[in-house]
């Protein structure tokens, strides 16, 4: 299954960093390609959370999140269209004084009319911008 790791360094304490990742009916306000959220079925650290984003294309899936405060979320994939599956997580290091290393993983499996290029896209670009918009927003607020 293709998949990617990349890691960030944000200026902005572990646990404010793990609050950004799990208040997911922001991520509209500071990432352009995801038009919808809303979460459901919450149980204790889990939760599954309903996206509909705009990648070349407009998807809709879901992912079951789970939460281990203040250093991971990992998930799984639940349903969605033109997507097999998706896994993955963030990992959140102390990274010196107020500072957090932050490491995203993501394993994903598209269906098989979903050009590479797609994919290529999703890996490429839009992971190392969506990184970039998690540290923005860590840091402006």
């Amino acid at each position: 299954m293709p998949g990617a790791t990349r890691s960030i360094v944000i200026n902005a304490p572990v646990e404010k960093v793990f609050d950004i990742i799990t208040q997911y009916e922001k991520y509209r306000e500071f990432l352009t390609e995801v038009k919808e959220v809303r979460t459901s079925g919450r149980q204790g650290n889990e939760v599954n959370v309903h996206y509909k984003v705009d990648v070349m294309k407009t998807i809709k899936y879901t992912i079951r999140s789970k939460e281990e405060r203040p250093h991971r979320v990992s998930w799984s994939f639940v349903e969605g269209e033109f997507m097999k599956d998706n896994k993955g997580s963030w990992v959140l290091e102390p990274a010196g004084e107020g500072m957090t290393k932050a490491t995203y993983t993501v394993e994903m499996a598209l269906g098989a009319l979903v050009p590479k290029t797609i994919v290529n896209a999703l890996v490429e670009t839009s992971l190392p911008k969506m990184l970039d918009a998690f540290k923005r927003r860590a840091e402006a607020t």
